[in-house]
This record gives structure tokens, C-alpha cells and sequence, in this order.
């Protein structure tokens, strides 16, 4: 494929996209929950509205600058899923007033009066989850924490206790189906029990929100639980393919780059994509195949067996051959065009002000806009 591009581009395969996109609306489906995307790993209204069109009910959140952006946009159903903290209160307090069904997450008794205490003040009434921690992954409450019951009751007057939120983050580090099936089945069951504990000490637990792109694609059941989350899911990317849940050939995103040198005594190519065009993260690094800074393809977006993307400085991709002695300024002369699969979608989607979307039917790639920062 020739893509007449100024490089490093991002790139966005279309018909991927959205086969990932239908296969997870269809197993939702098929579990009988709402489902409600996270869209930081997208920040792009085209892809969050080809979500909502397919059934999504919401949509999931990592800061408030999103929550704007898609409430400008039309969505008005946002769960901000990152613990609200009280120099964010004021911008929260200023998108409730504007109309947006905004619901905020604690996973602390300080910051559940806090709430309580600014909505009071400012004659409104915030909706709230509470943050439980079911595998010791990031943050949150455990299940069986008296601390739990605690926290719902300090979630009145400004403040509306509306349910729990749980993330299996954990589940990144699994390898097997079973495994996964099992946190799955961990993550399903703690945030239950933390709902019917809460119910049992009088507080109306109306979400049960859990998720990640593994446990999603796990899950074997999903008994009480009314909603699930995942984001990475709408492009995946190498992290996911050493997980198990998809295939290197369900990637959507690349990045498209060009070759700038050679260096024949090392066996180097080196190109004009490096971390600031693929991002630091090395999340393949703990899986059974390192793919160093990405998976090195052809243009056409063939995977390049022998090329190791071992090396990045910030703006040089230094890519090392692995097989027999070639003339590699013969195969890939200065000018040619590269693609890199990321290892984290989020990570090198963040590195980029907008995606070419490669159109399903073929033709020259469309420019959607995603936004950045906080």
C-alpha cells in the first residue's frame, strides 16, 4: 500500500476497528449487560460514536478533559473512573450544572465527605461509585473492609451512593484461557459480594460495574453485575495478542514510518519513528515474546520476521536484522515505508494529535482528530 504521508503517522485500520468493536458488543449482549467503553484509549469522537451506534449505553472515562470533550460532542451519560481528588471538584461541579450525567468514584471515607460536603455547598447532588478492589492490582476497597460500609454512609446530602466499580487489572498478566476465565470469575464475584454487603447494611447498590478487555472476553457468566468496561479492546495491540485475547492480525493500529539510514556493520536499519512516535512502554518485555519497542512490517502491514525493534532513541527507531547477510540499503532503501505495531494502543495513540483511517472499502485515509492531556 502506498501511503503518501508525512511519517511517523498513526494509522487505523477500519475493518479491524470495528470487528473488535462488534465482537464485544456481541458478547455483552450475549451476557445480558450494558456495556460501557472506555474511551481513553481512542480520545476520539468518530471511534466513540461507532461504539454507541453498535449499543453501548455510556461511555467510560480517564479524565475530566474527556468527559468535556464527549459531553460537547452529545454523550451525556460519563462514569469518570479515576478516584476524584478536591482540586478536580470544581470542574466536575461545572459539567453536572451544564447537564451531564456525570458519575464520579472514591475509595476513601475522606473523599466521600468531601463530595458530599462540596455538593451540599453548591446546591447539587453528585451520583458516586465506590472503587473495590478485587486482586490487589491498583486501588480500592477490599470486598470484606469495614471501611466499605463506612464510605457509602458518608455519600449523603451533596452526594448519592449509586453502586461499586471494579478493574482487574491483574488480568494483563495472565497468559492461559483458563486463567483468565478464573480472574474473570474473581473479578465477577468479589464486586458482587461487595454490592450485597452493602445492601445488607441498607444502601440500594444500584451499578456493579467491573471489567478490562481480558475479563470481558473471559467471562463465562455474569451474574449481577449490571454493566461492564473495557477500552483497549477497539484496536488491541501486542500486550493483548501475549494475553491471549486476540490475534496480531486483529491490531488495528500502526505506525507508519520511513527509513532514514543504515548502519551495514551492525546490521541496522534506522528509520524516523522512535519512543515519542511509539512511546516508552515495553509491556511485552514480561511476556513470552519481547517485541522490544513494537512488531516491525512491511508497508502493506506484513510482519518482518527478521527486523528487531531493540533500540529507540526519540526520534530514531533503530531496527536490528536477525537473518542472513542482505544488502539491507538494497531491501529497504532510504524512503521506503515501514509499519510498527504497538505494544500498548493507549501508550502510542497518545503520542499522536490524529489517526489516517485506512477505509474499509480502500481509497485515500481519512484524518479523525483525538485530543490529549488533562
Amino acid at each position: 500500500m502506498e501511503l503518501n504521508l508525512e511519517t511517523p503517522a498513526l494509522l487505523l485500520d477500519e475493518a479491524r476497528m470495528q470487528n473488535n468493536m462488534a465482537r464485544m458488543q456481541e458478547r455483552m449482549n450475549l451476557l445480558g449487560v450494558a456495556f460501557r467503553p472506555h474511551v481513553k484509549t481512542s480520545k476520539c469522537l468518530e471511534v466513540a460514536r461507532r461504539q454507541l451506534a453498535l449499543g453501548a449505553r455510556g461511555i467510560t472515562v480517564s479524565t475530566l478533559k474527556e468527559a468535556e470533550q464527549f459531553f460537547a460532542a452529545g454523550v451525556d451519560d460519563i462514569l469518570y473512573a479515576v478516584a476524584i481528588v478536591p482540586n478536580k471538584l470544581d470542574h466536575a461541579l461545572r459539567l453536572v450544572r451544564a447537564g451531564l450525567r456525570l458519575t464520579l468514584l472514591v475509595e476513601s471515607g475522606a473523599m466521600a465527605a468531601e463530595v458530599a460536603r462540596h455538593g451540599l455547598e453548591h446546591g447539587v447532588c453528585y451520583d458516586v461509585l465506590i472503587e473495590v478492589d478485587t486482586d490487589g492490582h491498583r486501588s480500592g476497597i477490599a470486598p470484606a473492609d469495614p471501611l466499605l460500609l463506612d464510605v457509602a454512609a458518608a455519600l449523603t446530602g451533596g452526594a448519592r451512593f449509586k453502586g461499586v466499580m471494579t478493574h482487574a487489572g491483574s488480568s494483563y498478566d495472565l497468559r492461559t484461557p483458563e486463567a483468565l476465565a478464573a480472574m474473570a470469575e474473581q473479578e465477577r464475584s468479589r464486586c458482587v459480594d461487595a454490592a450485597e454487603r452493602l445492601r445488607a447494611a441498607g444502601h440500594v447498590c444500584e451499578v456493579v460495574s467491573v471489567g478490562s478487555t481480558p475479563t470481558a472476553l473471559s467471562a463465562r457468566h455474569l451474574d449481577g453485575v449490571t454493566e461492564v468496561r473495557a477500552g483497549v479492546y477497539v484496536f488491541f495491540d501486542l500486550v493483548m495478542a501475549g494475553v491471549g485475547v486476540c490475534e496480531t492480525g486483529d491490531i488495528a493500529l500502526s505506525v507508519l514510518c520511513t527509513v532514514i539510514g543504515h548502519r551495514p556493520l551492525e546490521g541496522w536499519i534506522i528509520t524516523d519513528a522512535g519512543w515519542m512516535a511509539m512511546s516508552r512502554d515495553r509491556g511485552t518485555q514480561k511476556q513470552a515474546r519481547d517485541y522490544g519497542y513494537g512488531m516491525v512490517c512491511d508497508a502493506d502491514g506484513n510482519a518482518i520476521a527478521e527486523l528487531a525493534f531493540s533500540q529507540a532513541n526519540q526520534e530514531h527507531g533503530v531496527l536490528q536484522w536477525t537473518g542472513d547477510i542482505v544488502d539491507l540499503a538494497a531491501r529497504y532503501p532510504v524512503g521506503s515505508s515501514l509499519r510498527i505495531v504497538p505494544n500498548h494502543a493507549c501508550a502510542t495513540g497518545a503520542q499522536h494529535p490524529f489517526y489516517y483511517v485506512l477505509p474499509q472499502e480502500g481509497g485515500v485515509p481519512r484524518k479523525w482528530e483525538r485530543f490529549s492531556g488533562w
